[in-house]
């Protein structure tokens, strides 16, 4: 089925759409994470705001309640990279604050949204070939220049903690929670509405300007509006160029049977995933099933996002297929679910967040898929932003960093799906050879690291 697991036995019913016309301090278009962290820290900094936010569909209808419930410490640009432009106390900063946000995030979800089962079991990343062991333990080593915790376990020390097979060792970092993301979307959507926030959803937005937010219900004019769309951002006018709708898909098993469970392992909920370069990712959720995703969906000409899209068999099957040969344990397992949906990528791969003052706009996302931790920082750093709190949040090498527009079609569409090929081309060409390939440095290179 298409729905995602994280939608079963959750309310999606939608609250009542704009009525008309209406004006208020803040309007914010979109009702994902974003938008509603945005809502939920603007209200606690100035209770007297008159916030509303405007939502087509339903609260976490995009990328918050379809992703594969990763919030981690991880940000689309590397700290390397992040160093070579801003310094490395500025990279320092950064890291540190996307860390921060798992913490919130866990603080929030322990009274608003225990049903997200927020499990902070850390992140293991398998190296299943020799080229992924060398960029493996490469990481290691950046790791202790930078006085992180990324620590190399080699097979026995793998084996302890999971029985993942094939691989020759694993990176782990303390720093990820495995979460339900969608009642984490949908608590805190209860939550700001709950903290004197208008939510409006089945209204469609269909155009943005300083002061003016048009919907198909009616115009709502507002101090300051905060464009928190995401991958829905090129359906805006004047914005099909800004960020680039890849799709991404996901898996879900049954519940694991005990032997299932005990051969598997996985116990404290790490979330899991290797050093490929076609991103996989996993979690094994709270009662039991492991939930499994990756890229390698096409992306679609001139930046269409359709239902359809959502369900794609030949990624499907391969998901399925890669998740048996990590645990065989699972072979002739039932998959339950398959679901996907768009994320948004800048041109760069540089998440951003910006408020011009001047004209009342704001914005945030671009998270390249690490979303969850770092949508929860893009709402605190709006809120210090708008209400000109003097925070550190505010200092930060993201905020106001502006990606450049990606290239019109048909340029667009040959890039990104040539990247994506590439991708694939690199990691079978690695397991042939043993060797890393240097078609990843074009690969890099692609990818703004």
């Amino acid at each position: 089925m298409v729905a995602p697991l994280w939608w079963e036995g959750v309310s999606r019913t939608p609250r009542d759409p704009l009525p008309g016309d209406r004006s208020h301090d803040v309007a914010i278009v979109g009702a994902g994470f974003t938008g509603l962290w945005t809502a939920w820290y603007l209200r606690r900094a100035d209770p007297s705001l008159r916030i509303v936010v405007l939502e087509r569909e339903y609260a976490g209808f995009g990328a918050s309640g379809r992703n594969g419930g990763w919030a981690s410490d991880l940000f689309p640009v590397s700290d390397a990279g992040l160093a070579h432009r801003y310094g490395r106390d500025a990279a320092r900063a950064m890291r540190g604050a996307v860390r921060s946000s798992i913490d919130e995030i866990e603080a929030f979800a322990r009274g608003a949204a225990p049903g997200a089962h927020v499990t902070r079991g850390g992140e293991l990343s398998f190296a299943r070939t020799p080229a992924q062991r060398v960029r493996a333990q490469a990481a290691v080593r950046e790791s202790e220049q930078w006085g992180e915790d990324v620590r190399w376990l080699d097979p026995a020390g793998l084996a302890s903690v999971c029985g993942v097979t094939g691989a020759l060792g694993a990176t782990f970092t303390p720093h990820c929670a495995a979460v339900d993301p969608g009642a984490l979307v949908r608590g805190l959507a209860d939550a700001v509405v709950g903290a004197g926030v208008t939510l409006h959803e089945s209204t469609a937005v269909t155009s943005i300007a300083p002061g003016r937010v048009v919907t198909d219900r009616g115009t709502v004019t507002a101090d300051v509006v905060v464009r928190a769309t995401e991958a829905y951002t090129a359906g805006l006018p004047g914005a099909t160029r800004a960020l680039a709708p890849v799709y991404s898909l996901i898996t879900a098993t049954e519940t694991l049977t005990d032997a299932q469970s005990a051969a598997v392992g996985l116990l404290d909920r790490p979330t899991f995933g290797d050093h490929g370069n076609l991103v996989i990712y996993g979690q094994r959720t709270h009662d039991g099933r492991i939930v499994f995703g990756g890229r390698g969906a096409p992306y679609h000409f001139g930046s269409r996002i359709r239902p359809e899209f959502d369900a794609d068999a030949t990624v499907f099957a391969s998901l399925r297929r890669t998740l048996v040969e990590l645990f065989p344990a699972l072979r002739g397992i039932r998959f339950t679910h398959a679901w996907g949906g768009p994320l948004g990528i800048p041109r760069d791969w540089h998440a951003s967040v910006g408020f011009d003052r001047a004209s009342g706009t704001a914005w945030a996302g671009g998270y390249v898929g690490d979303g969850v931790s770092t949508s929860n920082l893009a709402g605190r750093t709006l809120a210090d932003l708008i209400t000109g709190t003097g925070s550190e949040l505010v200092t930060l090498p993201w905020v106001n960093h502006r990606s450049r527009r990606w290239e019109p079609e048909p340029l667009r569409w040959a890039g990104i799906n040539g990247g994506l090929r590439l991708a694939a081309l690199v990691d079978r060409r690695e397991a042939a050879t043993g060797r890393p390939s240097r078609l990843g440095t074009v690969l890099g290179a692609l990818t703004g690291d």
